[in-house]
């Protein structure tokens, strides 16, 4: 039986939540908190406090806006209004990190089928 691959270093509230047979594919440090995309969701830790942890299916949008001399501005923003929406900054040197977990992110979303019927009711 083939051992499980060793996870990255991770945020002590991350590790904590995650599942045995949970993978961390990316991970990004933000001013306040850390984002982490694993197999199955999406999760957001600012300090002790687990502010995220989403279903990539349960997203409605992810905005990342990159300006000059200021960090990167990043919003999460599920599809249910209850969940209440999470904004980091980006710091310059983890843009790279941010973009890769962007990308899962987007490539997972691009392929779920997607009702516009059921979009234009919201």
């Amino acid at each position: 039986m083939a051992k499980p691959k060793p996870r990255p270093p991770l945020h002590p509230t991350l590790v904590q939540v995650l599942e045995p047979d949970e993978e961390v594919h990316a991970a990004a440090r933000a001013a306040d908190a850390v984002l982490a995309v694993s197999d199955r969701r999406l999760l957001v830790a600012a300090g002790e406090r687990l502010a995220l942890s989403l279903p990539i299916a349960e997203l409605r949008r992810v905005q990342f806006d990159i300006e000059k001399g200021r960090p990167a501005t990043l919003v999460i923003v599920p599809e249910a209004a209850t969940v209440e929406p999470q904004v980091l900054a980006i710091p310059a040197e983890q843009l790279e990190a941010a973009a890769q977990a962007l990308a899962l992110v987007g490539k997972r979303l691009a392929s779920m089928p997607f009702d516009y019927r059921e979009s234009a009711n919201r």
